[in-house]
This record gives structure tokens, sequence and C-alpha cells, in this order.
């Protein structure tokens, strides 16, 4: 990764700076314009705190027509724009720069119409992701995607970076449950992806969009996929004494065809930041311990643990414990759902963010462990095991350049491992500004390239989120 460098400020638009403000005011009236120094520091960083950086303002519109409006203006005026949705960014995809305007939707959260026929909500981008369950719950159903962040992160933040979340083994991720969304190019237009259908006729637009990381245009409103809740639900927890027994469990699970609802990894050093955040029984005297929930009739549910518990049995599994109550199932998700915010409470951390095969779990989980120590620091892995989306949390003292530097330099090399096993720098949290400079290790020149190449179709000044996804090395198209 290395040191987070931006391109230097435009001294122009730096120039103009009152007359941006004014200009923004015309559009949205009232504390709808962030200009003052104290304000604006919640909006200097995401959740990857280690950098930061003041924007130049910070707008929160109300309505696609504002939306249009600011982004027309910051278009004729040259002014980057940052959009922001509630800055759970894991990768600092909303750090913003000081020549920036940050557009933040969180003022647009309502819910728009609810289908249940087709099985559609269409909502306001800046809702959270919890809410959309919680509206539609006691009518029995829900919105499949459930990032860890979910009683916080917007929709449009979802739908930037592709999230995913601890049911996404069986349900998919973001794309997988989003139909339609509005969305405001660069020069004001208004266009409509999607829809509330299943398949959209002309070119999949609508993929291309979602996690494009805020760099296509901004989303105001999405059509999203809703879903019956299942007859039941149950988690388990496994303990086994090493953590390539963990992961051989879970390659085995996934060979034999079998599909759970969610496949949930935590070494020892997670389970112990866990448990005494969420007191939810976790085995402490276990170096790996997975959380396995299935769904379904009873008699599913009992067919289905039956097979994975054979399995666990082959690997050597210590602990079998199945939930018993509504009670404690919500304890087992609390301990999980809580881990970033937990191992805050212990270390500073950087959050990694890697796909692998899930049959190289045993072999990247052991090199994981042998690079960060490596640099003298400590890791707790805590991922979503079933899709091979690993989330190595890298401990350090954030005060401390060197260590800051070690830990970077250790988060990059785990993410080369999972590029060379197979894998790919992200499953969910985006590239951002963490892994730009990692995208040659992924992708060769001519790859970039193409990428590139779409991107100006979009943007071809690098206004909309710049800084961020693309080696600043190598933004120029080629001919």
């Amino acid at each position: 990764m290395g040191a987070i460098a931006f391109p230097p400020p435009n001294p122009d638009v730096l120039a103009k700076r009152d007359r941006i403000i004014a200009g923004l005011r015309q559009f949205v009236g009232g504390e709808g314009v962030i200009t003052d120094p104290h304000e604006l520091t919640p909006y200097e960083t995401d959740g990857f705190t280690a950098y930061r950086s003041v924007p130049l303002a910070v707008v929160l519109p109300e309505t696609t027509a504002q939306v249009s409006d600011i982004l027309a203006f910051c278009s004729r005026e040259g002014v980057p724009v940052v959009p922001r949705g509630a800055g759970t960014s894991l990768a600092g995809g909303a750090i913003p720069q000081e020549d920036a305007v940050v557009l933040g939707v969180s003022r647009m959260k309502r819910i728009l119409s609810i289908d249940y026929d087709s099985r559609t909500a269409r909502v306001e981008a800046g809702i959270t992701n919890i809410a959309i369950s919680e509206a539609i719950g006691e009518d029995g159903f829900f919105f499949a995607p459930d990032p860890s962040s979910q009683i916080i992160c917007s929709i449009a933040g979802n739908i930037a970076m592709n999230a995913g979340g601890a049911h996404c083994l069986k349900y998919g991720v973001t794309t997988n449950n989003l139909l339609g969304v509005t969305l405001v190019l660069l020069d004001g237009t208004a266009v409509e992806l999607g829809g509330e259908h299943m398949d959209a006729s002309g070119y999949d637009l609508l993929g291309l969009i979602c996690g494009s990381e805020g760099q296509l245009g901004i989303i105001t409103e999405a059509v999203v996929r809703i879903l019956p809740k299942p007859e039941g639900a149950r988690p388990v927890l496994f303990g086994f004494s090493s953590v390539a027994a963990a992961g051989a469990c879970v390659a085995e699970i996934i060979a034999a065809g079998i599909l759970p609802a969610a496949i949930e990894f935590m070494d020892r050093p997670a389970i112990a930041i866990c448990e005494d955040f969420a007191k939810a029984g976790y085995p402490l005297d276990a170096e790996a311990m997975l959380i396995v929930e299935v769904e379904g009739s009873e008699s599913e549910m009992a067919e289905m643990l039956e097979q994975i518990i054979t399995i666990a049995r082959r690997h050597g599994v210590g602990t079998i414990k199945e939930s018993q109550s509504a009670t404690e199932t919500a304890q087992i998700w609390k301990g999980r759902k809580s881990a970033f915010g937990a191992t805050g409470r212990v270390a500073d951390y950087i959050c990694m963010d890697g796909t692998i095969p899930t049959g190289q779990l045993p072999h990247v989980l052991t090199r994981i462990s042998e690079i960060v120590a490596g640099y003298g620091l400590r890791v707790a892995n805590v991922f979503h095991a079933g899709d091979g989306n690993l989330h190595p949390l890298i401990l350090y003292n954030v005060n401390d350049p060197e260590q800051r530097q070690k830990a970077e330099d250790a988060g990059s090399d785990i993410l080369r491992l999972c590029v060379e096993v197979g894998g790919c720098l992200t499953g969910e949290h985006g590239i951002g500004i963490e892994k730009r400079e990692l995208m040659h290790h992924q992708f060769n020149a001519v790859d970039l390239d193409q990428q590139l190449r779409v991107h100006a179709v979009f943007d071809p000044g690098w206004l909309l989120n710049p800084a961020k996804v693309f080696p600043l090395d190598g933004r120029e198209v080629a001919a």
C-alpha cells in the first residue's frame, strides 16, 4: 500500500472557494452546506482512519434534482466531488481532498415504495442497510446483504463497493440483490438503469455501476430485491485445535456441494476479543472457530447439520455448540457483527479485504500468520470463509509511524498473496486509496487501459472521487 498520496490541490479551485460555496447554497439551503472547520472534521476521513484530509466543503442534498444541480455546477467549475454515504468505507473510499466538495446522501433515506408481489423495494440511497429489513420484517421479508456495519452503512455505499456480508454465501452480494438505480452523471443528467424487474434490456450498465466506487456517477435511488424470511435458521459453533483444520473443514463443506446460509471464521485472537465483548459462549480454548448457519425447516436443518458435523469431525473438531434459542442466536451473531468494533477496543488495526479460492484457505491462513509475525505485529482473522473473502485485522499503534508502515507493508504482502493463489484484491471493501497502487499486481497494462477507457466515458477529467482505485502513475488512456 505504501504512503497515501493525493495529487496536489488545484489552486484555481482553492482560489474560488467562496464562489463555490455560494453556488452550492443556491441549490441546498440552511444547514445543507457545511463550511465551518470544526463541522467539517467528521468528513475528513472514513472507516480507514489512519489518514485524514479536510474537504473544501460538504453539501447534503435531499433530492435527485438537487444532486443534479450540484454535479452540473461542480462540473462547470472543475471542482472534484467525493460521494459519501455513511463513511464506513474501510479502504479510504470516502476520504476527500482539500480542493474537493463532499456530497453526502445521508439526508436521502426514505423508502419510496414496496412491492411484495414483485419482491422489490425502491429506496433512497442514503437509507441504512438494516432499515430496509426493519421496514419489511413484520411482513415476513428481509434484504439479504448484511455487512457487519449494516446498522449504519448506506445503500449507496453498499452499491459503490458491492458489499456482501455474513450471509452472502447463500444469497449473494449487493449486485445479486440490486435491480435498478437512479444515477446522476457528472453533467447533472439523471438516468434510470435497470428497474423493477429481473433483466433489463440492452447493455448491463447496472453491473458496471455496482462496485464502481462512486467514480462513474452518484446514485440517488435504488431498486433492491426483497426476500421471504426462511422458515428457520440455526447457527452452530465449531471449535478447532488449529487454523489449518478449520480452513480444511470449510473447503470440504463447499466441495461437498453443501450450501449453508453462512460460514464465518475466527482465529484465537478474534475469538477472545469478540467473546470479551459479546459474551456469546465462544470456545476460548480453540485456535479457530467457525460459525455455520443453516436455514429451512427443522428436518432440512437437521439433515444439513448432520452432514456438516460429520465433515467437522473428520477434521478433529473439539467443540460443537448448537444455538438453542433466539437469544443465543442473537448473541452468536452479535459477537461476529461486532468484531471490528470490539477489536478497536483492544488496538488500532488495518482491516484487509482480499478474496481467495476456498481450497487455498489452509495455506493462505498459515501464510498470513507468518507474514504478520515477520513484521513483529499481531493479527486477528475474522471473515466470510464460505466464499473465501478474508478480513485479517492487523493490530498496531497508529501513533507509531514505524508500526503503521509495517502494518501497511504486511497488508500489501497479504493482498499480493491473495492474487498469487488465484484470488483478487477485494471482496467487498473496494480498492479506494488503500489498494490502488496494487492494481498493477492484479491487472496488466492492457487490462488497466481498458478500465481507464470506460472511466473516461463517464469522467474524463477525474472529478468524481479522484485519487481512488487507479494507480496515480498511470491514468492517461492510451491513444
